[in-house]
């Protein structure tokens, strides 16, 4: 296809009939996948609901505790993972211990 001789309207009906083709494409190829799931699923005979309620970390959920409070702002918590808030890493480099912090 020379895109080089199409005017710029019909380069936009083009885009737009892809998108449509695409979005439906898209929706087929889940519908596809989903029923190869389920066929799956049913083969070994595991209900959909056990299916569904994986969630691939053992099936653990939830939230990780608090460990960390700012005692000027109750708002401002800390479960101690990832990188250490602002408020943490001010307050540790004023010189005061993170153990106050502590829940």
């Amino acid at each position: 296809m020379d895109l080089s001789n199409m005017s710029v309207g019909d380069m936009r009906n083009l885009q737009d009939q892809i998108k449509q083709e695409m979005k439906k494409r898209e929706q087929s190829d889940l519908a596809k996948a989903r029923e190869q799931i389920l066929a799956i699923a049913q083969s070994v005979g595991v209900p959909l609901k056990d299916l569904l309620a994986t969630t691939g970390r053992g099936g653990k959920t939830g939230t990780v505790a608090v460990r960390f409070r700012n005692p000027e702002d109750a708002a401002q918590q800390w479960t101690g993972r990832g990188r250490q808030p602002k408020w943490v890493k001010e307050w540790v480099d004023s010189g005061k211990s993170i153990d106050k912090l502590r829940v």
